[in-house]
């Protein structure tokens, strides 16, 4: 059955802003003041810059919680690990990630059937873990149409498919490969993001072109391949959420692909009628 429960689709992300009216500014230049008198000097240029410092962080850890459940836990400990993982993220999320000869399946499927070009600009993203859209949030129609023809795919082929719920979100929708040749996340394929209604999944490295090329997505920001941990395979990409029909048929086609590559098995999903 469709989810017709209401969806909380306010995702905003706030700029780091100090405004001084009058009377604060003069509390300031007295403490100033009083500071070059009365404090050493050493301790008052640390005081000065570590004031911004601490007032940045907390900024940047209340738009982390501004955007709602995710794999990473909502707590100053899970809020540090990201910043961990800040320094090494993709500066580059619209460049695919190179092929490897030896991966199966050892190519993609949407080239054989190439996708249109996905109207209008790219809807403003943030976060690593979560990472969110932040505008052009798909319809709750929408989101319980391609909710409905993922969960139609699985029941006709229980032996292939199981829905549960996201072993990487910890929690959402999400469809699984009973026999993955690609694993990640248990076998997961995809999983949509009640808050936007996006959806992350795997492709291969040829499908990841095409749905860049034609601005269906971008590669999630820890999806790099090096030295360093990242809990995501470099195959990991972001889907902006369906807004209408037309883009829940588009955006089938690419569960299909992430099918591919994660199970190496091409199906037809057919679009549901329940909304």
């Amino acid at each position: 059955m469709p989810d017709l429960l209401p969806v909380n689709m306010v995702i905003r992300q706030d700029p780091f802003l100090i405004t001084l009216d009058a009377s604060a500014l003069l509390a300031v230049s007295i403490l100033l003041v009083a500071g070059m008198h009365f404090v050493e000097h050493l301790m008052l240029e640390l005081l000065i810059l570590a004031v911004p410092i601490i007032l940045l962080i907390r900024n940047d850890y209340t738009n982390f919680l501004k955007l709602g459940p995710g794999g990473t836990p909502p707590t100053p400990a899970g809020y540090a690990r990201l910043m961990w993982y800040r320094l090494f993220i993709l500066r580059d999320p619209f460049s695919p990630p190179p092929r490897d000869p030896s991966q199966l399946p050892s190519a993609g499927i949407l080239q054989s059937r190439p996708l249109p070009y996905r109207p209008g600009p790219r809807p403003s993203v943030a976060g690593l873990a979560p990472q969110r859209q932040l505008n052009q949030h798909g319809s709750l129609a929408s989101y319980n149409q391609l909710k409905s023809s993922i969960e139609a795919l699985s029941r006709s082929s229980p032996d292939k498919f199981v829905t549960a719920t996201s072993c990487l979100e910890k929690h959402g929708f999400a469809l699984f490969a009973r026999r993955p040749l690609n694993v990640c996340g248990n076998g997961e394929v995809c999983h949509i993001h009640t808050s936007d209604r996006s959806l992350h999944l795997n492709l291969h490295p040829d499908d990841i072109k095409e749905v860049l090329l034609k601005g269906w997505g971008q590669r999630h920001p820890m999806a790099w391949k090096g030295w360093v941990y990242t809990p995501v395979p470099n195959t990991f990409v972001m889907i902006y959420a369906p807004r209408d029909e037309t883009d829940v048929a588009i955006v089938c086609k690419i569960v299909e692909a992430a099918i591919w590559y994660t199970a190496s098995d091409k199906v037809d999903i057919k679009v549901s009628t329940e909304v």
